[in-house]
């Protein structure tokens, strides 16, 4: 296994300077370029901004700034190419806006999963104590026409069934560099689930099942998190510098942080009353609390946020039919904006650099432990005894696993693939697990400090522990779900 240094340091050698200043100059020749070519008129401010993205996407290495952190969220992201100020500031002016307008179009509302599974590893003993955690499916004339045509299939171009045996028969399929071939139906290798199987699954409205507290906790929902931790993804040791060995445990623990934030967020504070808010307690409790929760967050955030910018040619050709002509348009002009806008690119160019990872002789027999690890995590959200809990794990950890395809696809030659084809209901988990991230990164951007100094308040105005019932359940609530 190679291990990896840190990508920048406080001091460079005179040859490595000459070298960077090389780099910038030719990155400054590039946008001089663009600028002449806007300024002619010769190209739209599209497709400008497109030329923008190819040129810092091309670069491949991350030019992470020498800047030491000076707070307790400034400075580089650990094992990521953006800095936390950067991304608090795309996200807030950029990325969430989009996402938030993005989920609620025709296409990326409805969501189809097999709600009702057999537990692979376990009896189902779990018991959900609100009717919020039942889930409304969607009648057969609510989701779009479109959705309920069959897949295609595609026969490959080197299939001889019908061209008996004979090559020089099969015909020529190239057509041009289009990235997008149609949705398919395709297994994801990382995820647990047959995508393929239409026949137990249904699809789901998303904004009428909003992820939120559900009551789901106990021995059932700590059991979950148990087997997740311990069993597949182990937290690494500390000082380890192989960056493969710590991805996993960050990414899961990224999405338990994103999920402990929208319970906290839309919780259930008086039962009697049917009185909802933010639980501040449990906030802090869960995730703000522990610095390395809230980092781990921001990597996953710029994990899936990689993932689909690597995949923007394929994303910006897709078809987003529904069958609503003026919202299909809608949404086809929200994906290019969120993909090629130009303040992500100067912000946040190369969010996480992936090639840097499976690299050596132990790479690939990584890889397919930690892809193993994955599909048993997958598997796990069968498990889940709470309906809504099921959905929304389900749809988490395919985006989680639809990012780790785009990025650790490889083709025939084991090279890494440039565009691996996608099934619809990858790219809508996809998108949604992005929102559901950018609305957590948000939330502890704009409201954690504040939140840690009311906590830290109560906590030295008290020598004594609360009993109150919000305290209680807060307590309770540690060892829940969602």
């Amino acid at each position: 296994m190679v291990k990896f240094t840190k990508s920048f340091k406080p001091k460079q050698e005179n040859g490595k300077e000459r070298r960077k200043w090389s780099s910038w100059w030719l990155i400054g020749a590039s946008a001089a370029v663009v600028l002449a070519v806007i300024a002619a008129g010769a190209v739209s401010p599209m497709a400008a901004s497109k030329i923008g993205f190819l040129v810092s996407s091309n670069y491949k290495s991350c030019q992470c700034s020498s800047a030491q952190d000076t707070g307790k969220y400034k400075g580089m992201i650990e094992d990521c190419c953006c800095d936390y100020e950067s991304v608090d500031s795309v996200n807030g002016e950029v990325l969430h806006p989009l996402l938030q307008e993005l989920v609620t179009t025709p296409f990326f509302r409805y969501f189809k999963v097999k709600l009702w599974c057999d537990c692979p590893f376990w009896p189902d003993d779990g018991m959900c104590r609100l009717r919020d955690c039942s889930v409304c499916e969607c009648p057969e004339n609510e989701f779009p026409e479109t959705f309920k045509k069959p897949f295609h299939r595609g026969l490959p171009a080197d299939d001889l069934v019908c061209q008996e045996g004979k090559p020089q028969a099969a015909v020529d399929r190239t057509l041009d560099s289009r990235a997008f071939r149609g949705w398919i139906e395709t297994d994801n290798p990382w995820t647990n689930d047959d995508e393929t199987d239409n026949g137990e699954l249904t699809y789901v409205n998303l904004l009428l099942n909003p992820e939120r507290y559900t009551g789901y906790a106990g021995s059932s929902a700590r059991r979950i998190w148990d087997a997740v931790y311990s069993e597949n993804c182990p937290k690494y040791a500390s000082g380890e510098i192989c960056q493969e060995k710590k991805v996993l445990y960050k990414l899961i623990s990224g999405l338990h942080s994103s999920i402990s934030i929208h319970i906290a967020a839309d919780y259930l504070l008086d039962e009697s009353t049917n009185k909802w808010g933010q639980n501040l307690e449990l906030m802090y409790d869960r995730v703000l609390r522990y610095p390395d929760r809230v980092r781990n967050l921001y990597f996953t955030f710029l994990f899936v946020l990689r993932a689909m910018t690597k995949a923007a040619d394929y994303l910006e050709q897709a078809e987003y039919d529904t069958g609503n002509n003026t919202e299909d348009l809608k949404t086809q002009s929200l994906v290019r904006q969120l993909l090629y806008n130009p303040k992500l690119q100067a912000a946040c160019p190369l969010p996480f650099d992936e090639a840097k990872l499976w690299q050596g002789q132990s790479g690939p027999e990584l890889k397919q432990q930690i892809q193993k690890q994955f599909r048993n995590i997958s598997a796990l959200m069968d498990c889940v005894s709470c309906e809504k809990c099921r959905l929304w794990g389900k749809l988490q950890v395919l985006g989680l696993g639809t990012a780790l395809k785009i990025l650790f696809s490889v083709d025939g030659q084991n090279q890494p693939s440039e565009s691996p084809q996608l099934q619809r209901n990858e790219v809508i988990a996809l998108v949604n697990l992005l929102n559901r991230l950018s609305e957590s990164v948000k939330y502890v951007s704009e409201q954690g400090p504040s939140i840690e100094k009311i906590m830290s308040k109560q906590i030295s105005d008290s020598s004594e522990p609360k009993h109150g019932s919000t305290w209680k359940r807060a307590g309770e609530s540690l060892f829940q779900l969602w």
